[in-house]
């Protein structure tokens, strides 16, 4: 049952019409509770509310799949009035980025042009943006572009995930360009040809990599809510004496939000990603495909006043 319905909501999730109905609800039927608000403004309280809990954030402008250089543009603009407002406000976050937000389908030289942008500005201001990934189609040139910004800017990251064969390989490529590193199981609708179809081998992946980039001695963000994974973490650390500030635990907004807490009161660095903008249905949609009980959300958002 599980199985069909992370197929389900993935479906949904491509959906163009509900997209489009997505928009004009705003974040209603649950959305609210795991996305920021509509417009970055609405989500500067709930970084100041998080920054004096003790947790980190990084924002992302929800949207992807652009086919419109002026769209593309315009999302880059978006990006850096967020992160000039992440310095004026003194808030203690990062950005994410989507290439394909960016112009990756329409071509390399829109992309790359509006990442200098973000990139420069982030730099000036003494923020770190992650790239992050998106399909297994999009993941070689995502990769690519990362390498080739590296190499200027040391305030990027980027996102491998465990669900595909390849990236234990692509750890091991990036291993020479010192990466600050997201390691996230996956969560889009992936072919068995490219993708392990068993959630076993998906963990005991994530688990390799993990200790891969940490023990390689490079900055390692946990981007998991599963018990095991954090203790595994947690363990991995230990017994290799690793240091607390080489690694970060990173968590979805409005979820885990106990285990936000106590790791943060254990001394760990707790990050939480937290997504605004008005294209935030694809983004729900595969939330509630990763774990059956966010349904709840959107059933007590229908039926909440």
């Amino acid at each position: 049952m599980e199985a069909i319905s992370k197929r389900f909501f993935l479906y949904l999730s491509n959906n163009k019409l509900l997209d489009g109905l997505a928009k004009r609800w705003g974040t209603k039927f649950g959305a609210d509770k795991i996305v920021g608000g509509e417009t970055f403004s609405h989500a500067i309280p709930l970084i100041k509310k998080l920054n004096h809990d003790g947790l980190l954030v990084t924002v992302d402008h929800l949207g992807e799949f652009v086919n419109s250089v002026d769209e593309a543009r315009e999302r880059a603009q978006e990006c850096l009035q967020s992160i000039r407002a992440i310095a004026f406000h003194q808030l203690n976050s990062q950005v994410s980025v989507k290439l394909t937000s960016l112009g990756l389908d329409i071509s390399q030289e829109l992309v790359m042009e509006n990442m200098e942008l973000i990139l420069s500005e982030a730099k000036e201001h003494g923020v770190t943006v992650t790239i992050d990934m998106e399909d297994s189609s999009r993941c070689h040139a995502t990769l690519e572009i990362y390498k080739a910004l590296k190499q200027k800017y040391e305030n990027l990251g980027t996102v491998i995930q465990s669900y595909l064969y390849r990236s234990d390989k692509d750890v091991d490529d990036l291993d020479s360009y010192e990466p600050y590193l997201r390691l996230v199981k996956g969560a889009y609708k992936e072919s068995t040809k490219v993708a392990f179809p068993d959630k076993r081998m998906v963990d005991e992946n994530l688990k390799r990599l993990i200790k891969k980039n940490l023990l390689n001695g490079h900055y390692t963000a946990v981007a998991s809510h599963d018990d095991a994974m954090v203790e595994y973490t947690i363990n991995l650390v230990k017994e290799h004496g690793i240091p607390r500030d080489r690694f970060e635990f990173q968590m979805l907004y409005g979820m885990r939000n106990q285990m936000q807490t106590d790791l943060v009161k254990e001394g760990y660095t707790v990050r939480v990603y937290l997504p605004y903008g008005e294209d935030w249905y694809g983004y729900f949609m595969r939330r509630l495909a990763e774990r059956p009980a966010n349904i709840a959300f959107a059933i007590k958002g229908i039926f909440s006043k």
